[in-house]
């Protein structure tokens, strides 16, 4: 029987995406005082999980300040235009290439304000004691980001293209997934009303 054992899991934070729908950065909408990708990256950094890489593409410039490089380092996804999975790609292939006994990853999203360093650590947790090669998160009736992988799976993420996301893999390999719930999952800022929703604290998604 396979073991998919993981002891050096590493954490990408996808932040490249131009936020097309909301005409200004996401990454830079302030929730409770802070800027979305300067709390995302922060909430990373306190997880058991290490080390964290933050993909950046569009706006770049203006984002590489809203990340503290002593705690994380940055991968710049040139061709982020092309959809998630150039990100995924340029996100895992820097953690590997710097650390090479990555064995697991830990892929997020920069707009899911809810998620925690508990969340995180409740995916490593589950796949210690569940023993499968994929976690994700369970929300609504899905199940997605973030995510936590095998390195048994890093071959599937490198071959993902356009928009297609880790949710195509994970779809593909559901008996061998296990979940953990997260409550507020489904609750992701992509709109004005989006965020207009997350600072009334309503959200129409849930």
């Amino acid at each position: 029987m396979h073991h998919y054992t993981i002891n050096h899991c590493g954490i990408i934070l996808l932040s490249a995406g131009s936020s097309t729908r909301l005409r200004k950065p996401k990454q830079l909408l302030h929730y409770h005082g802070e800027g979305l990708l300067y709390h995302m990256a922060n909430v990373a950094v306190i997880a058991r999980a290490k080390p964290l890489v933050v993909v950046l593409g569009a706006n770049a410039d203006l984002l590489t300040a809203e990340i503290d490089e002593a705690k994380a380092s940055i991968a710049i996804n040139e061709n982020h235009k092309t959809g998630m999975a150039s990100s995924i790609i340029t996100g895992l292939k820097y953690l590997v290439e710097k650390n090479p006994l990555t064995d697991g990853v830990i892929i997020m999203m920069c707009d899911q304000p809810f998620v925690t360093a508990g969340l995180l650590n409740d995916l490593i947790f589950t796949q210690q004691q569940t023993d499968k090669p994929i976690v994700a998160s369970s929300y609504g009736n899905t199940i997605g980001a973030p995510a936590l992988f095998h390195k048994t799976i890093f071959n599937e993420l490198l071959l993902l293209q356009g928009d297609k996301g880790a949710r195509k893999i994970i779809q593909q390999h559901l008996n061998e997934v296990a979940t953990v719930s997260f409550e507020k999952g489904n609750i992701d800022i992509d709109t004005q009303e989006d965020y207009e929703n997350l600072l009334k604290g309503a959200n129409k998604k849930e």
